[in-house]
């Protein structure tokens, strides 16, 4: 991957207003269960930062990903996990397909404004019977004039408390899993649409999720994104972006881990002599240190292969899932050598590891992203009809 000088720049940009804007606060929006998503995400649409690969004509950079994946690489840095999460639905979950293939008049509404900062978006895919298995959705919408009827719920949706429009997943026929779906963009304010108070997670504190429920909920169906039936097909290519984001955000998190182990471990002295001074622990440093260089080339390639137009469902479904797993071993591991220290709440390895086990589980979990790496490698099992 070659970066240039618009690159470092924006990764610049990224940088300070993590340290600036964020960091700063996070330890408030983690006790608050919240953090401020219009006043953040404004700020960081009068930087730019919400559409530097959406289209321009919507105030997007019209950039292609390798410049969104170098921000969200630097998001990466931010003390916690509810908030960069939060930002990728933003950018990376809820607006790929409706920047991609929604109306010009669905994109002025919508887009522009979540660009902007001056909306909040939030994906409404997973239900409570479904979650990493799309084509079991049951949501349904029916046609009623020129109407959708929506009918059904969506669990664990980030951003659910503060949304201006969900980006919602639904069935709009009875013919088969794969074309039976639609996207609709759903305005939160839409008669008929409740919420759950904020579900109590284990981690991502700071992140607002909360179920959705909707009830004879009436929007036009211009509000659809594309054609009707393509909705799995679209979700489909918003998981691309939304894994690419995810292990990139893991690159950043997993140094600031590394190095904040270390300097610990340089201060805490046992038995005479520092803690880094035990082979065991500064070879288990090189080890992890080198993994996320090897984790780094993956998502460097996946970001290469997918501005080039290739299909990186394969690249990025294994960038992805070592993702998710490395992060869980760095955590763990480092978590370990603060010993007593590593288990108190407000831990900085303490908080990473308790944010970053959704990484295994949201966007497709584990087992999901081995399956459809097992397809590309034509090693899965024959289904029995």
């Amino acid at each position: 991957m070659k970066f240039t000088a618009e690159h470092e720049a924006l990764r610049r940009t990224a940088r300070q207003f993590v340290d600036k804007e964020i960091n700063p606060h996070v330890n408030d929006w983690e006790n608050a269960d919240i953090f401020p998503a219009h006043e953040l995400f404004k700020k960081m649409g009068n930087l730019g930062l919400l559409g530097i690969n959406k289209p321009v004509e919507n105030g997007g950079l019209g950039l292609d990903y390798s410049y969104q994946m170098v921000v969200v690489e630097e998001f990466g840095r931010i003390a916690c996990g509810g908030v960069p999460m939060a930002i990728g639905v933003q950018t990376d979950m809820a607006t790929p397909a409706l920047a991609r293939f929604g109306s010009k008049e669905l994109r002025d509404e919508f887009l522009t404004p979540a660009i902007a900062g001056d909306y909040v978006a939030a994906i409404a895919v997973s239900e409570a019977s479904g979650g990493s298995d799309v084509a079991s959705l049951k949501t349904y919408a029916s046609k009623d004039g020129d109407d959708y009827v929506i009918n059904g719920s969506k669990m664990w949706i980030t951003n659910s408390t503060q949304a201006d429009f969900f980006c919602l997943l639904a069935n709009t026929s009875d013919d088969k899993p794969h074309v039976n779906k639609s996207m609709i963009i759903v305005p939160a304010k839409t008669p008929g649409i409740t919420l759950s108070k904020k579900l109590d997670k284990m981690g991502m504190r700071s992140s607002d999720t909360a179920q959705v429920f909707f009830d004879n909920v009436r929007v036009p169906q211009r509000n659809r994104v594309g054609a009707e039936g393509m909705g799995f097909m679209m979700q489909m290519m918003q998981f691309q972006e939304e894994r690419l984001c995810a292990a990139a955000g893991a690159l950043l998190g997993s140094e600031t881990v590394i190095n904040a182990t270390i300097d610990y471990c340089r201060e805490r002295t046992t038995f005479g002599q520092p803690l880094i001074d035990n082979q065991v622990i500064h070879f288990r440093m090189a080890e992890l240190m080198t993994e996320v260089e090897a984790l780094r080339a993956l998502t460097y390639q996946a970001c290469e292969a997918h501005i080039s137009g290739e299909d990186v469902t394969r690249l990025a479904s294994m960038a992805k899932l070592k993702a998710g797993r490395l992060l869980r071993e760095v955590n763990d591991s480092c978590l370990q050598y603060w010993g007593g220290m590593g288990f108190m709440w407000d831990n900085i390895v303490a908080r990473a590891y308790r944010d970053s086990r959704l990484i295994s589980i949201g966007g497709g979990a584990d087992e999901i992203m081995l399956g459809i790496i097992c397809k590309y490698m034509n090693i899965l099992p024959s289904r029995k009809r």
